[in-house]
C-alpha cells in the first residue's frame, strides 16, 4: 500500500529536502507540500495518510492545525517534525492527536521509520524525545502539565512573554508578528482566562508557571 504524505513546514529549504527524501522511499508518495495552515487545509484531503507537521508556521500554530486536521479526519496520522524538544510541546502535540514526534535533527532512517510507523497506527517518539521522557520517569518527576490548556499554542507564547514583562511592541518583534495580531492574541487571552486586564493576566500567568516563574 502506498503511503500518501503531505509536508507542512514554512521553511522552504527544509521542506524541499524532506520532500526529496520522502520521494526516494519505496511505497511513499508526496501528495503535497505547503507552508501554512490555509494551504494545509486544502492539501490534506481524504486520500492523505500522513502529515509531517512543523509546530511553528509563521503566525499559525502547528498544534492548532493538528487538532483541526485530526478532528476532521481521525484516521489521519500527524507526525510532528520540529526543533522544539521541550516536554510541553511533546505533550501538547500528543494531546491534540499527533501520533509521532521527531526533531529536525533526525536522520533519514529515523524519518522513514517514523512515517511508516505512524501510517501503521503506531505512536512513535524520536530517540532524543523518548530519552527525555524516560529521564522524567526515572527521576520521578510528575507528568508534564501544559499550563492554560484553553489557550492556543501562540496565545500561550504571548502570555509567557507578557509575564516576562514585554509590551506588545516587544512581543510582536520577538514573535515576528504584526502589532495588530499581538493585540488580538492579548484580547483572546484576557477573554479565555476571564480576567479584566493585562495585569491580572500576568498574575495568573506567573501563578501558572509562565514568565520564568518557578524555573529551576
Amino acid at each position: 500500500m502506498t503511503i500518501r504524505v503531505v509536508v507542512v513546514d514554512d521553511h522552504p529549504v527544509f521542506r524541499l529536502g524532506m520532500v526529496a527524501l520522502l520521494a526516494s522511499l519505496a511505497g511513499v508518495e508526496v501528495a503535497g507540500q505547503v507552508a501554512d495552515a490555509a494551504q494545509a487545509r486544502d492539501a490534506v484531503g481524504p486520500g492523505v495518510d500522513v502529515v509531517l507537521m512543523d509546530l511553528h508556521l509563521g503566525t499559525d500554530s502547528g498544534i492548532e492545525l493538528t487538532r483541526e486536521l485530526v478532528a476532521r479526519d481521525p484516521r489521519l496520522a500527524v507526525l510532528v517534525v520540529t526543533m522544539n524538544e521541550d516536554d510541553e510541546s511533546v505533550v501538547a502535540a500528543v494531546r491534540v492527536g499527533a501520533r509521532g514526534y521527531l526533531l529536525k535533527t533526525a536522520g533519514p532512517e529515523e524519518v522513514e521509520r517514523a512515517v511508516r510507523a505512524v501510517a501503521n497506527g503506531e505512536l512513535i517518539l524520536g530517540p532524543q524525545v523518548a530519552a527525555r521522557a524516560m529521564s522524567a520517569l526515572v527521576s520521578g518527576r510528575t507528568a508534564v502539565r501544559v499550563p492554560f490548556p484553553e489557550l492556543t499554542d501562540r496565545e500561550r507564547e504571548v502570555l509567557d512573554l507578557m509575564a516576562r514583562g514585554h509590551d506588545n511592541t516587544a512581543i510582536a518583534r520577538r514573535l515576528v508578528l504584526s502589532p495588530k495580531t499581538v493585540r488580538n492574541h492579548v484580547a483572546n487571552v484576557l477573554a479565555k482566562l476571564a480576567v479584566p486586564n493585562r495585569s491580572a493576566a500576568i498574575v495568573r500567568a506567573r501563578e501558572g508557571g509562565l514568565g520564568g516563574a518557578g524555573a529551576s
